[in-house]
């Protein structure tokens, strides 16, 4: 059975710990494909206003062009609005319905899994991929959702800690892939 994961976020922007994170979850998940699907607007996000979602994905591109094995998938920028992870789990079901399907996940997002829209549906169809943060404890998946611990190399990097190192005018470029750090240099974002 063909293996498919899911990897859902802001990707504001994307860095090197998203990087690590889908080489550890395509080695021990044993992935065929791994999907990554920049969220046009994160639903416990919804005060923060990301890049547009056509350069968040145009990072992304360059970020993965040399790992075949993933793909961008630009689903939820194409819906507008928030984007809810049942509407792009319903969409592999049905455009790979004999796949397993796995949604990887930071740690700090579990416990609020049964808050999830059609929650209850979600836990049946994708089993979960918990990204450990650093320093954080373990968190288990709550019931009726399955999951299990990525081992990977997590890295002590967020999103929001490159863009506070931009405003600031630091460079970044030990965090992020050359190529994206020279497209946030050239167009000047995060400013």
């Amino acid at each position: 059975m063909q293996r498919i994961g899911i990897y859902g976020g802001s990707f504001d922007p994307v860095h090197l710990g998203h990087l690590l994170v889908a080489q550890a979850a395509r080695e021990e998940l044993e992935l065929a494909r791994l999907f990554f699907v920049p969220a046009a607007q994160s639903p416990f996000k919804q005060a923060s206003i990301p890049l547009p979602g056509k350069v968040r994905a145009q990072l992304l591109c360059l970020a993965l062009a040399n790992k075949p094995w993933c793909t961008v998938d630009t689903q939820e920028l194409e819906r507008e609005g928030v984007s809810y992870t049942i509407e792009t789990v319903r969409s592999y079901t049905t455009r790979f319905p004999k796949a397993e399907l796995y949604y990887l996940i930071g740690a700090d997002n579990v416990a609020a899994l049964p808050q999830w829209r059609a929650a209850d549906e979600l836990a049946a169809q994708v089993q979960f991929v918990v990204i450990p943060r650093p320093g954080q404890p373990e968190v288990p998946v709550p019931k009726p959702f399955r999951g299990v611990r990525l081992q990977g190399w997590p890295l002590g990097v967020s999103s929001s800690d490159i863009r506070a190192r931009l405003k600031a005018g630091q460079p970044v470029d030990h965090l992020v892939p050359g190529a994206v750090a020279e497209a946030i240099r050239n167009n000047r974002l995060y400013l």
